[in-house]
């Protein structure tokens, strides 16, 4: 049995971030809504609550029953978590007098708490909430403060309970690695046997005991999660498993071919369709977002449904759902509306009455390249950017047309192979060329042009929730404009975003 620590959600931006660093203590853990939870069984050793935009004080705030935690397996409230552990049991929370936010230094800690061991005094944490803890309730011993926050940290006497009013989860809190280690590892007991390998190993086992001899279809999009999820289920029903690279026209420049060639070479069964006609007709003149979004999904069910049923006796659809879809489509907040049209395609299993199996729904992103690579997979597939279900259809602004995305496809592969010429593709998270509906005056020899602008965008992040632009050196830049602008007929002019998520998007559409 998977040992694990449960995540209860309040809605904090943070909570992701929490499991994120438990996992990275090889621990295996899950989230859940503060309201929506199971009882804690024997594998739960123990339980996190998260913080949350809300105020305890509020008539109508989160609200959940611990019963059948506290007290009875190892609790930690953060932030909201800590004052709800007061507030409901006899304390009192009461807004802060001062801003209580950003870094703050723990003043005072008690290094003879379990929580704080190995934790030195003056140690920086970081504060994000409105309200403070006024009062602790009886039992409750005062183990860490800042110069402003009296009650920074508590412990519950006689009981495996404490709470911490900042948050360990982030980079800000320079010794918040150590204190979820003290508390999963020193006070819960976790071994840190969640692993690559340990994952491989038990899934494979898992989707054999699943599948059997079923047959099981997966739509490849060349993309990280889709490769990796073929690999596992290949490990464990081979043959039995079949792939279908559909090329809807919208991929980079002969990376049709090229991605496809690897697969075969690596052992997958894979049927490549060259499908890109039959998708670029039907965008022709499109310029809406979203009408884009809604004929590439359109066509793709078509042209993939038409392929399955070329496959006999399939059973499972397989699909490269990651555990940020899963626990968005259960969040606190209530199912998503949107549904990521390259991970699951809305309408296929229902109209191909299939079963569906998603052996990567526990992995977040870097855990999946962590599998990957555990699997053998090189790195051209495991180091590729991520890059959008519609493709180039939504990096291509205004009216889409055959010329206009040859275009982009000859800057964007200029940019590309330039980053990886420079060694610096691996730097970036995420790099596009966005082709502008907007044409600008310039002069190529002795001849004035009107011609197309384009946007060169490369981010840094971890997971695509936030981005920062990268900064990339001016000499590389300017050896990407100048060779765009010399090599692509139709473009006089390259600029470079240097807009942060938040507040744009990575995307321009």
């Amino acid at each position: 049995m998977q040992e694990k620590i449960l995540i209860l959600d309040f809605g904090s931006q943070y909570t992701q971030l929490i499991a994120r660093r438990i996992r990275e203590i090889n621990i295996y853990c899950e989230i859940y809504p503060y309201n929506h939870f199971p009882a804690p069984d024997e594998s739960v050793r123990g339980v996190i609550l998260s913080g949350s935009p809300s105020s305890v004080r509020d008539k109508n705030a989160p609200y959940t029953d611990l019963s059948m935690i506290k007290g009875v397996v190892p609790l930690l409230g953060i932030c909201y978590g800590a004052q709800y552990l007061v507030q409901d049991f006899g304390g009192e929370v009461k807004p802060s007098g001062i801003r209580e936010y950003g870094r703050a230094n723990l003043v005072f800690v008690d290094t003879s708490d379990p929580l704080f061991e190995k934790i030195n005094p003056g140690t920086q944490v970081w504060m994000s909430h409105a309200d403070t803890i006024a009062t602790i309730p009886a039992g409750y011993k005062i183990t860490g403060s800042t110069s402003d926050v009296k009650a920074g940290a508590y412990h519950i006497n006689g009981e495996k309970t404490w709470g911490i009013q900042f948050h360990p989860e982030v980079y800000h809190t320079t010794e918040g690695t150590q204190i979820l280690k003290n508390f999963v590892i020193g006070i819960c007991g976790c071994s840190q046997n969640w692993t690559p390998d340990s994952f491989v190993g038990t899934t494979v086992i898992s989707l054999k005991e699943q599948l059997g001899d079923d047959k099981v279809i997966l739509g490849l999009s060349g993309g990280v999660d889709s490769s990796v999820a073929a690999f596992l289920l290949n490990k464990a029903i081979g043959k039995n498993l079949t792939c279908i690279f559909v090329d809807n026209g919208l991929l980079r420049k002969n990376e049709f071919d090229k991605v496809l060639e690897s697969y075969l070479g690596l052992g997958l069964n894979v049927v490549g369709v060259d499908a890109s006609d039959r998708f670029l007709d039907q965008l022709e003149g499109i310029s809406d977002p979203e009408t884009k979004r809604k004929i590439i999904g359109r066509v793709f069910i078509e042209v993939f449904d038409s392929e399955a049923k070329k496959v006999k006796e399939v059973r499972w659809l397989a699909q490269g759902t990651i555990y940020p879809d899963v626990i968005e489509s259960v969040s606190v907040n209530g199912p998503s509306a949107t549904i990521k049209s390259h991970h699951n395609v809305g309408g296929l299993p229902a109209q191909m009455n299939l079963k569906v199996v998603e052996p990567l729904r526990l992995l977040f992103k870097d855990e999946v390249r962590k599998v990957g690579q555990s699997l053998g997979l090189p790195d051209f597939i495991l180091k590729r950017h991520p890059f959008p279900g519609p493709g180039l259809a939504i990096r291509l602004l205004g009216k889409m047309t055959r010329e206009k995305l040859a275009i982009l496809k000859d800057a964007d592969d200029i940019f590309i192979e330039g980053l990886k010429k420079f060694g610096l593709y691996d730097s970036v998270w995420q790099a596009a060329v966005i082709l502008l509906p907007v044409q600008s005056v310039g002069v190529m020899g002795d001849e004035r042009t009107y011609e197309n602008a384009v946007v060169l965008r490369a981010v840094s992040s971890t997971d695509g929730m936030t981005a920062d632009w990268s900064h990339l050196p001016y000499d590389f830049l300017g050896f990407v404009s100048n060779e765009i602008i010399n090599k692509v007929k139709g473009i006089n002019r390259v600029v470079y975003d240097i807009s942060s998520k938040p507040p744009s998007t990575i995307e321009w559409e």
